[in-house]
């Protein structure tokens, strides 16, 4: 549903009136799409992690604010073993849970939230596993059940993490979102009633932001947690207004419907730098665009159909169009400005010769159909989904290959493309912890086929080994060097068609004041206020 400006005014209005006659600050975010969920444990859109994850919960460690430097959060400090097998957290006293109108928790955090957050995703037998679906990409792609051996309560405010093996970037994984800590007591009380799936319709959590009410694919509703352990935000509700067309979250930021847009439009940014009452930030994105390709369904499996579709795509006219030259032709799966990014590796140029005699010595009936799933909603590594598929589909006609668009709902498309539903897919990533394992794990892993977030279901034992071999050391040159041979063999394999890496842009009223922008793409809206 569409709402026009007055409608829109009206039902912000009342649901300003819903939290009581004396709002002091209400900000209002126009969201790009619906969450998927409420537990970011099981959530890795951006949408899902802004909803639920930066609002409502916390984690054992986080990000400095604007940087990759990881620092405490609900754990106060921790200690690691010389041999880099355990990790013994102390944890804050100080940190309650939100009350609200369907829990009252009776006491503070405490380390059974921890050991139920994680043994939630670890162990198949756990009570709460399955419940709303049992899907933990992020913790399955990454193995993290094979690394954490045990995590042991050693007092109320003393947990420590064993490993199985050494892990470069686990300090770091632990400050992602996956890694959110839920509560015990809530989920307690949940399964003696019988209703656990409320945890992630009706969550509870120690973040800046309490939960109030979710009108689907319309409106989120939260209030300040005046008990926040940082600090009671500044402003006293907001409100994500979920708003998919790029065009009508500017015009709704114009006419002071909104405070803070999600994804502006490149079509929009000189009208949005131009107008006083806006501000653009903006900064290099870690990122990728990409488009997957399935390698387990025919004629894909076959390592020359797929060079040769790389080699069809005029990747160059999709910058202008697309990105307005806010982007740079990817090369790798990785953005440039990561350590370890593989600069000697060979891009494939567009070649429609190449391309057709590959297809020719592949052997492969043509013409070829082949269907593209494109983007339903921007993404900061994809603005115009549509657009960018119309682009493909005219490239791949070229060569012979007709191409057949298909989209869906966002929750939607995410989870049939865990299930590898597609041929071909349009999708990115942001770094969520500023390692490369972040990406070429999580997306290119063997385990990540299992776990969804590897979408082409592409799975080499070499690519894997140096992988894990770069995860074993905490020798960053020798890390470096293992990424970089990986990264060759991506290349030559060739799961995906790399893309793009783009600028990431933020545009907001100029009356938001204390907004800083996170290398990772997602949105903190814990410390800004309202002038």
């Amino acid at each position: 549903m569409r709402f026009s400006s007055r409608a829109y005014v009206l039902l912000l209005a009342l649901a300003m009136t819903s939290f009581g006659a004396f709002a002091k600050k209400t900000f209002v975010y126009c969201s790009e799409g619906s969450p998927s969920t409420f537990n970011p444990q099981m959530g890795t859109d951006g949408p899902t992690i802004n909803a639920s994850s930066k609002m409502l919960y916390n984690r054992l460690v986080t990000f400095e604010r604007g940087g990759t430097k990881v620092v405490p959060s609900l754990a106060k400090e921790w200690t690691t073993s010389k041999d880099g097998l355990t990790f013994t957290f102390t944890l804050r006293k100080d940190v309650k849970f939100h009350s609200t109108s369907y829990f009252k928790p009776s006491r503070n955090f405490n380390a059974d939230d921890v050991v139920f957050s994680f043994n939630r995703q670890r162990f198949k037998e756990h009570p709460y596993h399955k419940v709303n679906g049992g899907t933990y990409e992020y913790f399955n792609s990454m193995e993290m059940g094979k690394i954490i051996k045990d995590i042991v309560k050693i007092d109320d405010h003393t947990v420590k993490f064993v490993l199985s093996r050494p892990e470069a970037p686990f300090l770091a994984n632990l400050a992602m979102d996956f890694a959110s800590i839920l509560s015990k007591e809530y989920g307690d009380k949940l399964k003696k009633a019988k209703k656990p799936e409320e945890m992630a319709i009706n969550p509870v959590g120690t973040g800046p932001y309490v939960f109030k009410k979710y009108q689907k694919d319309n409106l989120i509703r939260y209030t300040s947690n005046a008990k926040y352990f940082m600090g009671s935000p500044k402003v006293d509700r907001v409100v994500f207004a979920i708003t998919p067309d790029p065009h009508v979250r500017f015009q709704k930021l114009k006419a002071g419907e909104c405070h803070f847009i999600a994804e502006p439009s490149p079509i929009d940014l000189e009208a949005m730098k131009q107008n006083k009452t806006i501000a653009v930030l903006e900064r290099p994105g870690l990122n990728i665009g990409y488009l997957a390709m399935n390698v387990e369904k025919k004629p894909l499996d076959d390592k020359r159909v797929r060079q040769a579709i790389h080699h069809a795509l005029n990747r160059g006219s999709y910058i202008k169009a697309i990105y307005k030259g806010n982007a740079k032709v990817a090369k790798n799966p990785i953005p440039p400005t990561m350590w370890s990014y593989a600069k000697d590796v060979t891009d494939y140029e567009y070649s429609i010769e190449k391309a057709k005699d590959l297809l020719k010595s592949a052997g492969v009936k043509m013409p070829m159909k082949l269907d593209l799933w494109t983007l339903p909603v921007s993404r900061p590594y994809n603005p115009n989904g549509k657009k960018m598929g119309e682009l493909i589909q005219a490239d791949l006609k070229k060569i012979g290959i007709q191409v057949n668009l298909v989209s869906y709902d966002w929750p939607t498309y995410l989870a049939k493309a865990r299930k590898g539903d597609h041929q071909m897919i349009q999708l990115g990533w942001t770094g969520d912890n500023g390692d490369p394992d972040n990406f070429l794990n999580v997306l290119l892993g063997c385990a990540a086929v299992k776990a969804g977030s590897n979408v082409a279901r592409w799975c080499d034992k070499k690519f894997e080994s140096l992988v894990d071999k770069a995860k074993a050391t905490t020798d960053l040159k020798a890390r470096s060097e293992f990424y970089k041979e990986a990264q060759q063999i991506f290349k030559t394999e060739i799961p995906w068609v790399t893309l793009a890496h783009a600028k990431v842009f933020k545009a907001m009223s100029a009356r938001v004041k204390g907004y800083q922008l996170s290398p990772f793409g997602t949105e903190d809206f814990s410390e800004i206020d309202l002038k």
